[in-house]
């Protein structure tokens, strides 16, 4: 089932967790609400889910307005970050929980509650679990169960709140992938919660990224990373380094050296250079900025420089291939640095 909000706001006392947020969200896609604590993200989410009212706005799911209708009546599936499993039920009872509760009209029989849980069961890849209590499960089984239970409903829409946040990381990679591939069999309309951009990047159709209550951009992982609609995006998703410098012409200086590039910008302005790791190349004397080494470490196939620019308030990093014949420059020598790909943006 697709989703509108429109101009959906709350606030808290004098703070606006959400500022007139507008989202559409196609039936079928899997998108990711991504920013800092405070950004508004898990609000939003509970406003969806109705576990909060908003002060005002408007939420359809399809073509009926869900603004004022409980959480029973918007039939959404909702995933906690810590399971909420019941720990006096069984696996089998938790995922059945959901259609048993249901109003005698609407509540299938015995068979057919039995026949979905086996159905989950299998779905969630634990066919043989469904008589197990949840302490003899582990994190990531815990939280397939929990999918499994929020499933069992036919949700109108699948929200998940920081799913992955209780586990380790390895444990997060493998069932992150998992879920991306649940996604695809299954096609439910589905919103995640996360501070994690790795996360997102790899998981999403789409990420809406959240600042103080607004959303800042909404794109596919690639346009959100390589296209980032705001230097609050570039610096928030990815690694990135900040040149101060100044704008005119069409170029833009950096403070106290003589290296000029190009810019969409021609007025004369205030502005920061935004430039990835591993978009910055080590160039001859004359050819870029001056940099002091004052470190480097080798992560995998990754070597990271960290360089002093005299002038910049704080240090770049640039990344290098770690070859079998690379040569790494030694701290405190002096190098010269050009970034490749950038974007800039006025003060």
């Amino acid at each position: 089932m697709d989703l509108h909000l429109k101009a959906i706001a709350k606030r808290y006392a004098n703070v606006a967790a959400l500022d007139a947020v507008d989202l559409d969200v196609a039936s079928g896609e899997l998108v990711a609400l991504l920013g800092p604590s405070g950004s508004g993200k898990t609000t939003l989410l509970r406003v969806i889910a109705g576990l909060l009212q908003p002060d005002s706005g408007q939420m359809l799911f399809g073509q009926t307005d869900a603004t004022r209708l409980s959480l029973r009546e918007r039939n959404v599936g909702f995933v906690f970050q810590h399971y909420a499993l019941f720990k006096h039920m069984t696996v089998a009872e938790n995922i059945a929980f959901g259609l048993r509760s249901r109003p005698r009209a609407r509540r299938p029989d015995k068979a057919a509650i039995a026949a979905r849980v086996r159905e989950l069961l299998g779905l969630i890849q634990l066919p043989e679990l469904g008589s197990r209590y949840p302490e003899q499960l582990s994190g990531g089984q815990k939280q397939r169960v929990a999918l499994a239970r929020a499933l069992a409903i036919d949700p109108t829409v699948l929200l998940l709140d920081e799913p992955f946040g209780a586990l380790d990381a390895k444990v997060r990679v493998e069932l992150r992938r998992w879920l991306r591939r649940l996604h695809d069999q299954t096609g439910q309309t589905t919103l995640f919660v996360t501070h994690d951009q790795e996360e997102a990047l790899e998981l999403a159709d789409r990420v809406v990224v959240l600042k103080d209550g607004r959303i800042e951009q909404i794109g596919t992982p690639d346009e959100i990373y390589s296209a980032p609609a705001s230097a609050y995006v570039f610096d928030f998703i990815g690694r990135a380094n900040v040149i101060d410098g100044q704008t005119e012409g069409g170029e833009l200086s950096v403070d106290g050296h003589g290296l000029r590039l190009p810019v969409d910008l021609h007025s004369r302005s205030r502005a920061r250079l935004y430039v990835r790791p591993h978009d910055i190349g080590l160039v001859g004397e004359g050819e870029g900025l001056p940099a002091r080494v004052l470190s480097s470490h080798r992560l995998a196939e990754r070597i990271t420089l960290e360089l002093n620019v005299e002038g910049q308030a704080r240090p770049l990093e640039l990344d290098l291939v770690a070859t079998p014949d690379a040569v790494t420059p030694a701290s405190g020598s002096l190098v010269h640095v050009r970034p490749l790909r950038y974007r800039v943006y006025s003060d």
